[in-house]
């Protein structure tokens, strides 16, 4: 007798296997929104770090947020970059620095793009002060650029310190080609030098002063003076005399006028059984020195006594030749 059975029917395996694969799919699909709710909870958290450090002007480059603790930086208004005066200041730098290095051959055409590696800037100074600096010529690398930056804006920060001159410059701020650092510099240059030049009055430009305080940017926009009038300028300039001149473009004058000094200062010292042998490191109570010259009518010297303790060869210069010129002829 035949059998009335039928094969069994491959639907429930079917759906059974479809049941697997959705199953599998819904699975990999929670996986994935819990991968991406993950993904964006760590970014939500990573904006809420970051957005207080970032409250600063929309103006600001990213570089000009990443400040220490405490410390500031001044940039430049966008809005300044196009101020008549200030692109007439900066003409008349770079007609300068051109002229002054002209013998070396090299050319400026843009103060930010050609000063921040501290090549120019090295050769400058070395021209306006008559001192060579031991730094290498050529230098490709960023380590090696900032290194001779260092040296050069120590030597330059030398020469101004007796002036109390405020540096508002600084290797980073150079290299990072800060043209408000690189224009102060310049200007701090010009006016101590007494460079042949005619600096525009007046002029002014906008700035963005950015400080980190407690983790947070703080900025302020601020007008910045670059330059007075001529005459109050010139105030820097009349610093300078004739031992400025005698040490920055006469060097090899300078041993004549030592050995008159100290013959000048034994003539008289010897009167004390005291000799003088050397003028750098012979100095000493400096500051009772300096009052008895005052108490005797003399002119307040244009060096400070700590100067002179600190072996500052120009200022030691400074105070014998006011003793020099008072009392040359008396015995």
């Amino acid at each position: 007798m035949a059998s009335n059975s039928t094969k069994p029917s491959g639907l429930p395996g079917k759906m059974k296997k479809d049941e697997s694969l959705l199953g599998k799919l819904g699975g990999t699909l929670v996986r994935k929104k819990k991968l991406k709710e993950v993904s964006d909870l760590q970014e939500d958290g990573k904006n809420a770090i970051i957005t207080p450090l970032l409250h600063t002007d929309p103006e600001l480059l990213p570089e000009d947020t990443l400040l220490e603790e405490n410390a500031e930086r001044t940039i430049l208004d966008p809005t300044s970059r196009e101020d008549l005066n200030f692109k007439d200041l900066q003409k008349v730098l770079i007609d300068w620095i051109n002229s002054e290095l002209e013998e070396d051959r090299i050319i400026v055409k843009d103060l930010e793009e050609d000063l921040y590696d501290g090549q120019v800037l090295q050769k400058l100074f070395e021209k306006l002060s008559g001192h060579k600096l031991n730094v290498a010529e050529v230098t490709q690398s960023e380590i090696g650029q900032k290194q001779k930056l260092q040296t050069v804006l120590e030597a330059v920060n030398v020469v101004l310190r007796p002036l109390d001159w405020n540096t508002e410059w600084s290797v980073d701020s150079i290299h990072s080609k800060n043209l408000v650092s690189i224009v102060c510099l310049l200007l701090a240059l010009a006016i101590y030098y007494a460079a042949p030049i005619r600096l525009p009055e007046h002029v002014s430009i906008k700035v963005i002063v950015v400080k980190k305080k407690e983790g947070i940017l703080q900025t302020a926009h601020v007008t910045k003076q670059l330059t007075s009038t001529t005459t109050e300028m010139m105030i820097g300039r009349s610093e300078r005399d004739a031992f400025d001149t005698l040490l920055d473009h006469a060097p090899d004058k300078l041993n004549v006028v030592k050995t008159s000094l100290i013959t000048f200062v034994n003539k008289h010292l010897n009167k004390l059984n005291l000799e003088v042998t050397e003028l750098e490191s012979q100095v000493h109570n400096v500051t009772f020195a300096f009052e008895l010259m005052q108490d005797g009518g003399l002119q307040k010297p244009k060096a400070r006594p700590e100067d002179v303790v600190n072996l500052n060869l120009k200022s030691t210069l400074r105070v014998l030749y006011n003793l020099f010129t008072n009392y040359k002829n008396s015995e």
